[in-house]
């Protein structure tokens, strides 16, 4: 039988800190119904000064080793998709590789921004059907709250902190990873953008002053482009695998913005009872998004083996990226906690 790609672990991470849409309306000229009626999000989670992407990515890729099964040391590879990494180098995953104790594990960061898990779940499954590594660690982490203008009101109100990991690894008796897609537009770079930082604009107190180290989006050119890549994307996945959109238990995507979800759903024709949405309670957390949404269905009972399950992320580059799979693990005790781990210190 064909070697598979599936998911045997999971877990998640958001700051202990709310900031809720009347926390914003001191700080901005913005109220809770306009950010509402716009985006469908409530409040978000903002991490504390000791907190930070590997915190985040630490505590969750421990829950989902705990749920696998997985000791640290017979991880493969450690993956983390951020577009805010810990520092510009060493990679995120090479702090999260060391600090779980997982010793014969190689590790790299992938940018992808929000659709970075989705993007890292592609490769992954590369790497496992082909042999390469048979257990892998994939994290989606970041700290948006340290890269956006809390005196724009466009773009703060969308953003928040957390964290999401699963355990990949080769099963033979089916299952797993049944398709994946990537995806991107360079034309739209600009678009969505932190200018400052990098070797085109270096870090500078000019570039502080202008502001150009913070997140800059054209909301309604993305917008657009997300409605879009969302539907073709899952169209394309679940066309490749096989799917009708009524074959479809769950459709999970990114957590960007209530309107986009459901006109997004709309155009891959599945209907919202069998979307996942948690974007009202964090906002968008970038790579963190699909991973935590995945988190929270399963703790909910929205997953059981057997289902058919669409991921869907979208971002800047303009990127994108899908994938469909059946679940094969185990059922959720659902009266456990819920997976809202808080992440330790700082490293």
């Amino acid at each position: 039988m064909t070697r598979a790609a599936t998911i045997v672990g999971w877990g998640m991470a958001v700051p202990a800190q709310v900031r809720t849409n009347t926390d914003l309306e001191r700080m901005i000229d913005t109220s809770d119904a306009w950010i509402v009626s716009r985006t469908g999000i409530h409040e978000r989670r903002i991490a504390a000064e000791h907190e930070s992407t590997f915190t985040l990515a630490r505590s969750a890729a421990e829950q989902a080793l705990q749920v696998a099964g997985v000791q640290p040391i017979d991880v493969d590879l450690v993956v983390v998709a951020t577009l805010t990494p810990e520092y510009g180098f060493p990679a995120t995953a090479s702090l999260v590789q060391d600090a779980i104790g997982a010793a014969r594990a190689g590790a790299f960061d992938l940018n992808a921004a929000c659709a970075g898990f989705v993007y890292g779940m592609a490769v992954v499954r590369s790497l496992i059907e082909s042999g390469a590594h048979r257990t892998v660690l994939l994290i989606g982490s970041d700290t948006m709250s340290r890269v956006v203008d809390w005196t724009d009101r466009s773009t703060c109100v969308l953003f928040g902190d957390g964290a999401g990991a699963v355990v990949m690894q080769a099963a033979d008796d089916g299952g797993g990873i049944l398709s994946t897609a990537v995806g991107s537009d360079g034309a739209g770079a600009g678009l969505l953008i932190q200018q400052a930082g990098g070797s085109r604009q270096p870090a500078s107190a000019a570039a502080l002053a202008a502001g150009d180290h913070f997140l800059r989006m054209n909301g309604r050119e993305v917008y657009k482009f997300a409605v879009k890549a969302t539907a073709d994307a899952a169209r394309q996945v679940m066309r490749t695998a096989g799917l009708a959109p009524d074959e479809v238990d769950l459709f999970i995507p990114h957590q960007a913005n209530l309107r986009i979800i459901r006109s997004a759903a709309r155009g891959a024709g599945i209907p919202m009872a069998r979307v996942f949405v948690n974007a009202d309670r964090y906002g968008n957390t970038s790579a963190g998004s699909i991973p935590i949404a995945l988190c929270e269905a399963l703790h909910e009972g929205r997953v059981q083996p057997g289902d058919r399950v669409v991921l869907v992320g979208f971002g800047a580059g303009l990127a994108w990226a899908a994938a469909a799979l059946t679940w094969t693990a185990a059922p959720v005790d659902r009266r456990a906690e819920r997976p809202q781990a808080a992440a330790a210190g700082a490293r």
